[in-house]
């Protein structure tokens, strides 16, 4: 019925324009269920580039693009047209018209290279930006790539009310009565094409919504693929809220459509919650005996060498005991190693936490580790999983994921680290949308306000990441691209895995509302050079990929800032120590007041460490295996509370109250001596200035005379379409389209073209001489030839030009009319 109400208002008497719109009115009260939503006149889109000639579908620039006209005549300068609906005739000059592609009409696209960037030579993977509407776009892709795409990942605009999105050339507002049926027609065009291009077994699509259209978008994709698992995330973007007249908004929605045999990746983080990745990594324990007994007269049978393999970096074994009262000599070698001695911080002698026959037991089993060497102490650390550690590994708590062929030392973490479930809630600082989205671009194209409401990279990053993370070679599709957050996602994700995964954006030129006013000012149309180059793809999305893959900017200015990458780096360090000098002394300590500061230990994330049910009347100190923290309220209780702490290697923020700092420095050093260094896992980040091995190149999107190309004369406007048809692999091939050469073989390119048939014979023994032809192309009108010349050779992957090309465009027309 949209399609009715657009219909009438071109009639042009009022009178009875006015009755049947009361008509219209009354009849379409009729309530219905279920997702209902009318028909539009066909979309249709402005061509700037294509030049006007006698039998072209053309608009008036300054006209609505669905009033439509064919040309019928040109005289000069100017074009005599016929209003496709009412017959009308005009007269216009041609710098007053634009070319149309209406929806349903065959088109024969092409790709006009703009730019290209290329930091990774020895590369072969290309990543594609096409500047188009995402309609042809998606009819291209059709040809280039059916039933080949691992991923589509999109952002469609969110149909608020705000003007951020054009239908038939014209933005939708609030005031639209027909807002919500012409963006689910809009959606559902594209997203049957979408369908066509995704593997049907293993691919997955992936569409970001907030709350004014996720319930309609879930019915749509429902219909548009019943035999999919559909699964939504909600994700949370600004969690200080954006308010809405009742509650605030923190939330956005991300759709997953499984098709069958599609799964998620192992993924690092669970998204919801404490990252265990991090926070629980095995902590091996040092052998070195520390706190009390620690010295080698309190265990005179536990002070032995333990030979070290110092190249391969490997516990060798352990040693006979050395008798009291004799002395090693720290630089002597044992059966031709070195040799590790306990040796404490203060130079003394110490003892190891075992038997030497205990330790080779453990030895052989992995369960020891070496460390660096320590040039003060003349000796290495030695690490080993303690009893409580080999209790889990019996239970399963703790898993040993490998051994390393080097060291001899066993691989272990805790269960469910590797692959945990990611939970359907995520709430992850990193994808804030305006520090990680906003903020980037800002700091990427040193411009501000460049882009409205772009996604946080790593929101785009994880999104894609849990899905995609196990296959390295992923195609990967957005076709309503913006700013260029998904090819972004794509190359930090490649850098963290060394993958090659592939991206192909999808973007219009649009001119923001603001600027298309300053232009039209300045006397500038669309289609006028000073006019696009203010569109988004072009003053946005390339640059952006650009700036970011070769982590400077075209006036040679470097990106600063870094990047959080999944990668993670383990380092000792020393364990937090809190002076309490303001408390009272222990004696006067009520529970109420332990209870009081206890309430006041907080980490650095603001959470409280220890519960208050722990103090007692009588709590001279607290130590719990499930903390992380631990408080001394009786300085001379320091003996007892080093005796808890004896193997609670977990706990690393330490309370003492205590008002001398001597006293204070001396407990910190029996703790320190008793536990030692922890290892800290943390994420890895990536300068930015350093850029991504990647390449990439940017098209626009044109079209062809279907007779000429019939006719071989756009061979060379073909050729970045079989390029890309083929993999995209190497350096884009170029040639001159007045130096047509008989055949191409590419083999950095991976594809041949046989464009003389006649030249068969030759070529076909060309190609046997190259090992990396995955592709030929043979240029022919004849089935009878190109099914021989395809027994000819011995690769499986063949087509026929120029049919396959027009064909698939021809019938894609009537199959989306």
């Amino acid at each position: 019925m949209a399609a009715i109400d657009d219909l009438l208002r071109q009639i042009p008497d009022t009178s009875l324009r006015n009755r049947l719109e009361q008509e219209f009115t009354r009849i379409s009260k009729n309530k219905k269920f279920g997702l209902v939503f009318e028909d539009h006149i066909p979309e249709c889109t402005p061509l700037y580039d294509v030049p006007i000639k006698r039998g072209s579908t053309v608009a008036l620039k300054t006209g609505h693009i669905n009033d439509v006209y064919t040309v019928i005549k040109l005289e000069g300068n100017s074009a005599i047209c016929r209003n496709k609906t009412t017959g009308d005739i005009l007269n216009s000059p041609l710098m007053e018209l634009v070319s149309v592609a209406q929806f349903g009409e065959p088109i024969f696209p092409t790709l006009q290279p703009i730019d290209s960037v290329e930091n990774a030579p020895d590369n072969d993977s290309w990543h594609s930006i096409i500047e188009a509407d995402n309609y042809h776009a998606l009819q291209l892709l059709e040809y280039l790539y059916p039933k080949k795409v691992d991923c589509i990942y999109i952002d469609p605009p969110y149909n608020t009310g705000a003007r951020d999105w054009k239908y038939n050339n014209d933005y939708v507002d609030s005031s639209d009565n027909w807002r919500h049926s012409k963006w689910l027609s809009m959606m559902q065009k594209r997203l049957k094409i979408a369908r066509r291009i995704l593997d049907p077994d293993t691919g997955i699509l992936i569409v970001t919504i907030d709350e004014h259209e996720v319930h309609h978008l879930r019915t749509l994709l429902e219909e548009l693929f019943p035999e999919a698992h559909i699964q939504m995330v909600t994700d949370v973007i600004n969690y200080k809220g954006v308010s809405q007249g009742h509650f605030a908004r923190v939330e956005e929605y991300i759709i997953y459509v499984f098709m069958p045999l599609a799964n998620i990746s192992s993924w690092f983080d669970r998204m919801l919650g404490e990252n265990d990745a991090f926070s629980k990594k095995v902590t091996w324990a040092s052998l070195l005996r520390r706190g009390s007994d620690s010295y080698r007269q309190d265990s005179p049978n536990l002070y032995y060498p333990i030979l070290i393999d110092e190249e391969n970096n490997r516990v060798v074994k352990a040693g006979d005991v050395l008798p009291l009262g004799k002395h090693p000599d720290y630089d002597a070698t044992i059966d031709g190693y070195k040799a590790a001695w306990p040796v404490r911080t203060d130079l003394s002698e110490g003892r190891w936490s075992m038997s030497n026959d205990t330790l080779n037991k453990m030895i052989e089993l992995g369960y020891v580790s070496v460390g660096k060497f320590d040039a003060k102490r003349k000796t290495w650390p030695i690490k080993y999983l303690f009893k409580k550690q080999r209790e889990q590994i019996e239970r399963g708590e703790i898993i040993i994921t490998g051994r390393n062929n080097v060291t001899g030392a066993v691989e272990v973490e805790y269960a469910g680290v590797t692959n945990q479930l990611v939970r359907t809630v995520w709430y992850r600082n990193s994808h804030n949308a305006g520090t990680y989205g906003t903020d980037m671009i800002t700091s990427i194209l040193n411009k501000p306000n460049t882009f409205s409401f772009p996604k946080s990279l790593y929101a785009v990053h994880d999104a894609l990441g849990v899905v995609i993370k196990d296959n390295p070679n992923a195609l990967i599709v957005d076709f309503f691209a913006g700013s260029g957050t998904t090819l972004h996602a794509v190359n930090l994700l490649n850098s963290e895995d060394s993958g090659h995964r592939r991206c192909i954006l999808v973007t219009n030129n649009e001119v923001s509302v603001d600027e298309v006013r300053n232009l039209q000012r300045s006397g500038y149309q669309p289609g006028d050079p000073d006019w696009e180059k203010q569109g988004i793809c072009r003053a946005v999305t390339w640059p952006r990929t650009k700036y970011s893959i070769l982590g400077k900017r075209d006036d040679g200015t470097i990106l600063t800032g870094d990047y959080i990458t999944t990668l993670t780096e383990t380092k000792e360090v020393e364990r937090s120590f809190y002076q309490l000098s303001f408390a009272e002394d222990f004696e006067v300590l009520t529970k109420t007041t332990k209870k009081q500061l206890v309430s006041l230990l907080r980490s650095k994330e603001g959470k409280t460490q220890l519960p208050q049910t722990l103090v007692k009347s009588d709590s001279k100190f607290i130590v719990s295996d499930k903390h992380t923290a631990s408080i001394l309220f009786d300085a001379n209780a320091v003996d007892e509370w080093l005796d808890a702490l004896e193997g609670q290697d977990h706990i690393v923020d330490f309370y003492i109250i205590e008002k001398e700092a001597a006293v204070f420095k001396n407990i910190k050093s029996k703790v320190s001596d008793l536990l030692g260094l922890i290892n800290v896992t943390s994420q890895i980040k990536r300068p930015m200035n350093e850029g991504f091995p990647a390449n990439a190149e940017y098209f626009k999107l044109d079209f062809l005379d279907k007779n000429s190309v019939s006719l071989g004369q756009q061979f060379s406007e073909i050729l970045p379409l079989l390029w890309l048809k083929s993999g995209a692999i190497g350096k884009r091939p170029e040639i001159n389209n007045n130096e047509v050469p008989d055949m191409l073989i590419l083999p950095q390119n991976g594809f041949a073209i046989l464009v003389d048939e006649t030249k068969f014979a030759e070529f076909s023994e060309k190609l046997s001489e190259e090992n990396n032809i995955q592709v030929v192309y043979f240029v022919t009108n004849s089935e009878e030839a190109f099914r021989e010349m395809t027994a000819g050779v011995k690769i499986n992957n063949t087509h026929q030009l120029y049919r396959d090309y027009i064909d698939n465009f021809v019938l894609g027309s009537r199959r989306d009319s």
